[in-house]
């Protein structure tokens, strides 16, 4: 069996506090966050985090933030002008990385890794985009002034398509309806409202104040989703043969997210209390034309290695632009079953955007709904309860985490 660096260090990285801001939609006028600067969302969540946790600023090591759109306001490493920003000290260093959709995924996983590696022991991750500031086309404004990122040479090996191409293909290789997407899309409206009527979102939400009012809940979630009316929509990415259409894509919304990480020793040390420890966690590339489809060989590739199977996982968390890549994955997770298996949540039909909020957000989904469930690993395929994410051009990350149990005296 294949070995699991984060067993074979013998250092823990422990997940200690997760928190997002509502996710607002990126509308110019009806958009919560229209007024707000970036750095005033995510700099939010650092307040918060250490609010929650009562640890000082000065004890944070690194900060390490995911924005797929680093442009414009988001430019110039807005993890550490953000931070500043805050008032909080200037000698904590700060990074930004981009890996697309996955961006803040990968931003908490080099967070643990870090710690795992005895590298730091108290790390602050996540990601934050505004969509409605920092459009989804803004590389190709980038493009028009300095540039193609795909030049010539590249082009002539790999056809490339946008993301919701890519889910037309998808679609269409595997024979995932209309119907059935539609029907996954109203399923994750229903289960989102039903989440924040029942208060299941407020331990992570971070109130804020917007557009006059304190906002608890998701601009994004639309409670009356039905199958009829996602029937009336029109395809937004083929116009005659088409089946994706803007009910079966994921909203486009400004949020921000973050994560707390500390080794056990840390955690002891500053009297933090961890809800789950990171068991594993592991990146895979795949076809950058279909390019969404990585969050089945990552969680392939994460189980085999834990010598672990679907069976062993108690919740499944999907991250995906569109229902036709998290149908395959669910599909392909229990063929015959699908998700009357377990609980299986696409929260990105709902909750979160293409953008890298989405990414910390599923981050913080199964530590913080595993101690109302089993013990047992979840997964998110992007992470792990297990966690899914494909970000684009083909990369995909998986991550399995457990709940975090007290030190046993040996």
């Amino acid at each position: 069996m294949p070995k699991n660096p984060f067993l074979d260090t013998g250092r823990e990285a422990l997940i200690v506090e997760a928190l997002r801001t509502p996710m607002g939609r990126s509308h110019p006028e009806r958009g919560w966050f229209r007024d707000t600067h970036p750095n005033e969302m995510l700099g939010a969540v650092y307040t918060a985090l250490l609010e929650s946790t009562g640890l000082a600023p000065d004890v944070v090591e690194d900060l390490v933030v995911g924005c797929t759109a680093p442009f414009g306001e988001q430019s110039r490493n807005i993890a550490r002008n953000a931070w500043l920003q805050a008032g909080y000290p200037a000698e904590v260093p700060a990074t930004v990385l981009d890996r697309r959709c996955g961006s803040a995924q990968t931003a908490v996983e080099m967070a643990a890794a870090l710690i795992s590696s005895g590298t730091h022991d108290v790390v602050l991750a996540g990601g934050v985009e505004h969509m409605g500031h920092v459009p989804m086309n803004s590389p190709a404004r980038i493009s028009e002034l300095y540039g193609d990122p795909w030049p010539a040479e590249l082009r002539a090996l790999y056809d490339f398509v946008p993301q919701g191409e890519s889910a037309e293909l998808i679609a269409e290789r595997w024979d995932i309806s209309r119907g059935e997407m539609d029907e996954f899309a109203v399923r994750s409206h229903r289960l989102a409202a039903e989440a924040v009527a029942a208060g299941r979102f407020d331990r992570e939400m971070i109130p804020l104040e917007l557009d006059g009012e304190k906002r608890i809940s998701d601009q994004t979630i639309r409670p009356g989703t039905s199958a009829e009316g996602l029937a009336a929509l029109r395809t937004v990415f083929r116009e005659n043969d088409g089946r994706i259409t803007a009910g079966t894509s994921s909203p486009i919304c400004d949020g921000a997210a973050g994560v707390l990480l500390a080794s056990r020793e840390a955690a002891d040390r500053h009297g933090l209390r961890p809800r789950a420890r990171v068991l594993d966690q592991t990146t895979v590339g795949v076809d950058p034309v279909i390019m969404l489809t990585g969050p089945i060989p990552a969680t392939r590739k994460l189980l085999e290695r834990n010598g672990m199977t679907i069976d062993d996982i108690d919740l499944i968390e999907i991250n995906e632009a569109f229902r036709a890549p998290a149908r395959r994955a669910v599909r392909r997770s229990r063929p015959a079953r699908g998700c009357a298996r377990r609980p299986t949540a696409c929260p990105s039909a709902a909750v979160a955007g293409p953008g890298s909020p989405r990414a910390g957000r599923s981050r913080r989904g199964p530590p913080r709904r595993g101690p109302r469930r089993a013990a047992r690993p979840a997964c998110r395929r992007d992470r792990a309860p297990r966690r899914a994410c494909a970000p684009g051009r083909a990369e995909r990350a998986a991550r399995r985490s457990g709940r975090a149990c007290p030190r046993r005296s040996p």
